[in-house]
Formats: structure tokens, sequence, C-alpha cells
């Protein structure tokens, strides 16, 4: 089970109590993309054995989208931040190169 909190209100809770909502960091197609483009977009995601970027809804509470960066094998969540961020924090990252060195962010 996962253990979230909500970068917003700083509930920590059970994952049961947000939801999914997939991978986060994602470009919208732009108008006049193709149909090829527009299709990887709705259907194509990365599904890496490591640290993945999510979205996640604070639906049980404050109602609002954050990011977590956590570990697909292990489930450990390196931690959560705010949704209008472009990328990780620096303490994050920190984080999850103190665990998996190896570890590089994908653009």
């Amino acid at each position: 089970m996962l253990l979230l909190k909500c970068p917003y209100c700083g509930a920590k809770a059970e994952e049961t109590e947000f939801s999914g909502g997939g991978e986060a960091h994602l470009s919208r197609q732009k108008s006049g993309s193709t149909d090829a483009g527009f299709a990887a977009y709705m259907f194509e995601r990365r599904n890496p054995k490591g640290v993945i970027l999510e979205r996640w809804h604070h639906a049980y509470g404050c109602g609002k989208w954050f990011h977590a960066a956590r570990s697909a094998v292990t489930l450990e969540v390196f931690g959560t931040y705010s949704v209008q961020a472009l990328a990780p924090p620096k303490d994050i990252i920190a984080k999850i190169r103190a665990r998996l060195p190896e570890w590089e962010e994908k653009k």
C-alpha cells in the first residue's frame, strides 16, 4: 500500500484516499498535429522498472491534483510536489539519487 502526502493540505494517507491520474509531465499535442502524434500522446506511456513520476488526485480530501515520485519496483514514495512544477524539486531528486545513484531523469 502506498502512503502519499498531499503537498497542498498536508494530509498523509493511504492511496485509497487518492486516485491515480497516470504519467506526469506530458506535453499536450498542439492543433495541427498528426494522427500518429495524437495517438502517441493519448495511448503510449513509459512504463519503466524503476522511478516513475505520476499525477495523483486527492479525491477524499482537498480535491487538488499533485505529482508524486515513486519506485514501481518497491513502491517507495520519494516525495510529492505541486502539479504546476515542470520537473521534480531538487530535494526529491536528491532522495531518489541517494537510493538509486544510477537514476537519470527522463526528458
